[in-house]
């Protein structure tokens, strides 16, 4: 600092601090050799507090307000310094200013997965990140143990402490609550105010007052919550072999609107719709408790029943293509449908070429089956 430096500080004898930061908890007003002249104006503004620290002991501290500095107004430094008859010369001693303002929106996470034990689920790993908001409650304690000689201490160099409380104190309070996880989302409230109540006497011990407490989101590793949709997905479509033959409905209807595949795409729709149904009838009929036989089974049957034989399978020659296999009931609806013709060539195990399918005994009595009866004459 240069000559003239210094002559302004003599002539300086205004102390205030004008805060223009949003994270700035302790600021040390600069002033050379730290002389400060004897009735000096000092200005506190709200949400202030000037502390006045002499040779690393605490002194007198100041609310908001304006004073002029003597030694009425600064008996504990006068006491310290030894004036027992005033003082008419620049005194040495350090004055922070300490806001005493909210400081809001400060960041809290988990940096690791924290394992607790689920009773639905098992061992889990979550993560969970929020957010507080903190004030300072006692600026000489928090001067003393905090802050220190900083010449300006902002809420990045204490979050990180902070933070690591709020998350040891988290733990304990996720872990102690005994709360299902799928259930978790609905008690953040809960789980703010108990770990609110935990850390904020740890906080008064530094001079800080924990203000609010907010958990924002609390999740699941991301292969869990996959496998979570999964089962959510299963619960929303209830009856699977309900939904097998609707999807299988969609496909022959989408196959029908296709002229160049449609008898294929419909025959394989409806081949895949009548054997994902009965597979799915038959393994939910046998999950079905038995009351009669106390075991696993359909109702109304001693046991779960043999497999049954082997359907016969059916081909078609479509375009110069064969399409299938299908089963017989298929190939019903086929002809039903007006899908299969009489001339359609067909082919199945045991034939020694392809043939009409009108040929075949078990096709033949659908295509030659006969009207329905005319409806009764009209009464008179």
């Amino acid at each position: 600092m240069g000559l003239f430096d210094k002559i302004k500080g003599e002539f300086i004898d205004i102390i205030e601090w004008t805060d223009s930061s949003n994270d700035t908890i302790v600021w040390r007003f600069p002033r050379y050799q730290n002389e400060i002249k004897n009735g000096a104006k000092l200005t506190v503004r709200e949400s202030q507090v000037a502390v006045f620290v002499n040779e690393g002991q605490v002194a007198d501290a100041f609310m908001p307000g304006m004073y002029e500095l003597t030694t009425q107004n600064l008996p504990i430094l006068s006491t310290l310094k030894g004036w027992k008859y005033g003082f008419n010369s620049p005194f040495k001693a350090e004055v922070y200013f300490v806001s005493m303002r909210q400081f809001t929106n400060l960041k809290w996470g988990t940096k690791n997965p924290i394992m607790v034990r689920d009773a639905e689920f098992g061992p889990l790993r979550i993560r969970a990140f929020g957010s507080y908001a903190m004030k300072v409650k006692d600026p000489k304690l928090f001067l003393k143990e905090i802050a220190g000689t900083d010449h300006e201490f902002t809420t990045e160099e204490i979050n990180e402490q902070l933070r690591n409380i709020v998350v040891t104190r988290f733990s304990d309070a996720v872990a102690s609550s005994k709360i299902p996880v799928l259930d978790m989302a609905a008690n953040y409230d809960e789980f703010s105010k108990l770990i609110h109540e935990k850390i904020n006497p740890e906080f008064n011990e530094i001079g800080i007052d924990i203000t609010k407490m907010l958990i924002e989101n609390i999740s699941l590793p991301e292969e869990v919550e996959k496998v979570l949709d999964k089962r959510t997905s299963m619960g929303i479509v209830g009856n699977l072999g309900a939904y097998t033959q609707f999807q299988a409905a969609n496909a022959m209807e989408q196959a029908a609107q296709n002229p160049a595949g449609g008898l294929a795409g419909a025959g394989v729709g409806m081949g895949m719709g009548w054997a994902m149904g009965n597979q799915m009838g038959n393994m939910f009929q046998q999950n079905q408790f038995n009351p009669q036989t106390g075991q696993m089974g359909a109702p109304g049957t001693p046991g779960a029943p043999p497999p049954p034989p082997p359907m016969e399978q059916y081909y078609v020659a479509v375009n110069g293509q064969q399409a299938g296999p299908y089963p017989l009931a298929t190939f019903v609806q086929m002809i039903q449908a007006g899908q299969l013709r009489a001339d359609s060539v067909v082919w199945k195990n045991g034939m020694a070429g392809w043939a009409a399918a009108n040929t075949l005994p078990e096709l033949a009595a659908y295509f030659n089956a006969p009207p329905p009866p005319p409806p009764p004459p009209p009464a008179v």
